[in-house]
């Protein structure tokens, strides 16, 4: 009888998992030993390789992860507006950018793999984490097209919906998690500037504009 896996495995697995993010994050995919990872977690380094084959190994599962929890909050918020009346594509739109926004801050270091070592992924494994990016557009597109089926029909849906993503994805390199913004606020002008463009912006408190003032 083949033996079963011993108690608390996935808790395990998702604090090296944590980890390894972190020290990704803060050095880079490369520079990143699996020494580093093993220390970081208490273990020995044959035990990670209990958990993990290798680096590698590592590195994909944290990127597919993370893109696997934005699909499932994409559908969750699709399933959310179908089953609310009058919920509109454009609130919607709105419910799925506060979702990633919020995604993106609680696992900051995942996303930050993501978006900087992604390119050290090979093959099959890279085609999957780009399949599943270009699933998350889609997506993203879909809800565009409701809102504006002319731009769909122009083939710029996709365009802009990668412009969307441009402003939610690289926000860690200049968000600090100590300013007057926090992740719903930030949500809220991402909205606000992507559907209505500058003129709909909300002006934040004074607090706010002068730490922005300090980016």
């Amino acid at each position: 009888m083949a033996r079963g896996r011993a108690a608390g495995y996935d808790d395990q697995r998702e604090q090296i998992l944590q980890q390894a993010a972190a020290l990704f994050a803060r050095q880079g995919y490369a520079a990143t030993s699996m020494n580093e990872v093993a220390q970081a977690c208490g273990l020995s380094k044959p035990a990670i390789y209990h958990y993990f084959r290798d680096k590698y190994a590592l590195l994909f599962e944290i990127c597919n992860t993370h893109l696997t929890r934005l699909l499932a909050l994409e559908q969750a918020a699709k399933q959310s507006a179908l089953q609310t009346p009058g919920v509109d594509a454009e609130q919607s739109l709105r419910q799925l950018i506060a979702s990633f926004v919020e995604e993106y801050a609680l696992s900051a270091h995942a996303h930050r793999v993501l978006t900087e070592s992604v390119r050290y992924l090979q093959g099959d494994d890279l085609q999957q984490v780009l399949n599943k990016e270009r699933a998350l557009v889609a997506g993203f597109s879909a809800t565009l097209a409701q809102i504006r089926p002319d731009l769909d029909e122009a083939g710029l849906s996709k365009a802009i919906s990668m412009l969307l993503f441009g402003m939610m994805n690289w926000m860690f390199t200049w968000l600090r998690s100590d300013g007057a913004l926090d992740q719903e606020a930030m949500a809220q002008l991402v909205a606000d500037l992507f559907l209505g463009g500058i003129g709909e912006v909300k002006t934040p408190s004074l607090k706010a504009e002068k730490k922005l003032a300090q980016i």
